[in-house]
């Protein structure tokens, strides 16, 4: 006589449970993220100034008038540039920080909380320390540069300079945390391996580019996507360092999005760039995802 026995891996009574407890953060997560996520999606398929009574359904006339204009794609292009400048930088100062403060150099913790301090602070703040450093004729950074010799540029208000300028402002906010996160996955790689590798004659970069760059795959994947979703969402600094301009040249998406929300009043294309930089955002963290699964399997 076979008797089957029917396992479950959860009670109805757990599941209950667990769903009353979880209730409050859902009530709020649908509350502030997926009501106005499909409000907005909404709101990309009307023409509505945001004041009217009436609303126009124009369908998906929005996404096809932003694809074609140039001012979508002059900041897709400026987003993109920054990310790259902030990201190619950022990584490899904040690693570079996290191997020496893991090496047991003296005062971590003051070296830590320095480096840890731009990360903090508010945008604003830094941005208008920075024009005032930036300012071509009595800034800090343009009176050293004479006094030594070399002919200043005109930063913010050049259009060569003005994405350097800001994205070293973002490289500067950013290297603190890339720094802690780093430093984190640093001292989780056993000591095991680099003991073994100087037994083999190793040196201190072989280790770096053999163990430390590999196992930290994963950590790498995971800043360069929260670092995108940060340079799509790039406002405050462009606000206040450059507006946007000069002639567009740090038009960044957010910008512009502010710009179709609040100076023109057309919260139908605003709306559309916000899902335009959704999708984008949501595609590109899935293949980075993808592609940090199989570099994992890889170097397992």
């Amino acid at each position: 006589m076979n008797l089957r026995i029917r396992t479950h891996p959860y009670r109805r009574d757990e599941v209950s449970t667990a769903l009353i407890a979880l209730l409050p953060a859902i009530i709020v997560f649908g509350v502030f993220n997926i009501i106005p996520l499909g409000y907005t999606a909404y709101l990309s398929l009307l023409k509505w100034d945001g004041f009217s009574i009436e609303r126009q359904f124009v369908g998906f006339q929005n996404f096809l008038e932003l694809l074609s204009s140039t001012y979508l794609w002059n900041s897709l292009k400026a987003t993109i540039y920054y990310t790259l400048g902030v990201i190619g930088l950022s990584l490899p100062f904040g690693l570079l920080v996290a191997i020496l403060l893991n090496s047991g150099l003296k005062g971590q913790v003051a070296f830590r909380t320095l480096y840890f301090l731009p990360v903090v602070t508010s945008t604003v703040a830094a941005s208008m320390v920075w024009k005032l450093m930036l300012d071509p004729g009595s800034g800090y950074i343009n009176v050293i540069l004479r006094e030594i010799g070399f002919s200043p540029p005109a930063w913010l208000r050049d259009t060569h300079w003005a994405m350097p300028a800001v994205i070293l402002l973002g490289v500067w906010k950013r290297i603190g945390f890339n720094m802690v996160i780093y430093l984190a996955g640093l001292q989780s790689i056993p000591r095991e391996y680099y003991e073994a590798a100087r037994v083999d004659g190793a040196t201190s970069l072989a280790q770096i580019r053999y163990i430390t760059i590999p196992l930290l795959a994963p950590t790498t994947a995971l800043l360069i996507v929260m670092a995108m979703i940060d340079s799509f969402l790039l406002f405050d600094q462009v606000f206040v360092l450059t507006g946007g301009g000069p002639a567009g040249a740090t038009d960044v998406i957010g910008f512009l999005l502010y710009r179709y929300a609040f100076r023109y009043f057309d919260l139908g294309k605003a709306s559309a760039i916000a899902w335009i930089m959704f999708i984008f955002i949501a595609s590109v963290t899935l293949i980075q995802w993808r592609l940090s699964r199989f570099g994992t399997k890889e170097i397992a």
